[in-house]
């Protein structure tokens, strides 16, 4: 599919109607819907199979649209200008008169919101006269999509309508920091702690877990379902093994997300990496061990809770 003016034209009839399309973002693909309609949203729950006390981030084209929904501070304003468009949502406080869906927050009194680079998705966010609910487009705790033909497989028909914006290039999701009160980094992704941190000069507080249920806080979540070892130096017979780094033996068991350390093209490759590791229904997965620093970091987190599952 080309994405000219009229597939955009197309996309916005289907949002129109509280229909549920995908669309591309820098990070993983989402399934988006308008974020001020309780019909649109809800079928966002249905499609994923997601728990509906889990909020939604709600995408945006500028400050000036954010603006009608929520309060903005100075930390905001200083890691928009830095980081925004791109690959980081921010938790807000929702204005009282703001017309995002209850279904979109769980009745909480604020709002996870984003400003995605994508040109395509930024074009159709241009156009609209409200924002966009979009959480990544698979059913619930499965791997995130980082091509339109990922979506496909997730939903199939369900899904009458994507917008195609080649892989993903960042390939894993926004880094999530709640700025109500203290700095707090919810989520890693793809805005590292270390670069907030810089950006804020401030002490910055990476909560791992929290009574508040958002994105990607989980126990299981990106998961492929199959038995996953990690730090592992060795692959057991008819066992998929993820590196990071060239091996000078060769094996039809080996997938690399790297071949020389590189951990942003490391964590880019992660979810295209699994889904084949799953097509080709591998029962089990072995991950050398990966860095903890920077996107090492990021790509840990994500394995840890694709290996929990029952």
């Amino acid at each position: 599919m080309k994405n000219n003016l009229s597939n955009i034209k197309k996309a916005i009839k289907y949002l129109d109607k509280n229909q549920c399309i995908g669309i591309p973002t820098e990070t993983v693909y989402g399934i988006a819907a308008n974020a001020y309609s309780s019909v649109a949203t809800s079928k966002i729950y249905r499609l994923k199979k997601r728990p509906k006390n889990n909020p939604l981030i709600v995408h945006y084209f500028n400050l000036e649209l954010l603006k009608k929904d929520c309060e903005i501070n100075k930390i905001f304003l200083k890691l928009y200008k830095k980081f925004s468009p791109g690959p980081i949502s921010y938790i807000l406080k929702l204005k009282r008169n703001s017309l995002i869906s209850k279904n979109v927050t769980n009745g909480k009194k604020t709002l996870a919101v984003r400003f995605p680079s994508h040109p395509i998705t930024r074009n159709l966010l241009k156009r609209l006269n409200y924002p966009l609910a979009a959480p990544s487009a698979n059913i619930s705790t499965k791997i995130s999509p980082v091509s339109k033909k990922d979506v496909k497989d997730e939903f199939g028909k369900n899904l009458e309508f994507i917008l195609d914006g080649d892989q993903s290039k960042i390939g894993i999701e926004s880094t999530i920091v709640n700025i109500v009160k203290k700095p707090q980094v919810l989520r890693l992704g793809g805005i590292s702690k270390e670069q907030i941190k810089k950006c804020l000069n401030l002490n910055l507080i990476y909560k791992k877990k929290t009574k508040a249920i958002y994105p990607g806080q989980g126990k299981t979540h990106y998961s492929p379902y199959i038995k996953l070892r990690l730090n592992t130096k060795n692959v057991n017979k008819n066992e998929a093994l993820i590196l990071i780094n060239k091996r000078k033996n060769r094996s039809k068991n080996y997938f690399y997300l790297s071949k020389n350390k590189n951990l942003k093209e490391a964590a880019k490759n992660l979810y295209k990496t699994l889904r084949i590791i799953k097509k080709r229904k591998f029962k089990s997965i072995a991950v050398e061990k990966i860095p903890n620093n920077g996107f090492g970091e990021v790509i840990n987190d994500r394995l840890k809770r694709a290996s929990y599952f029952k």
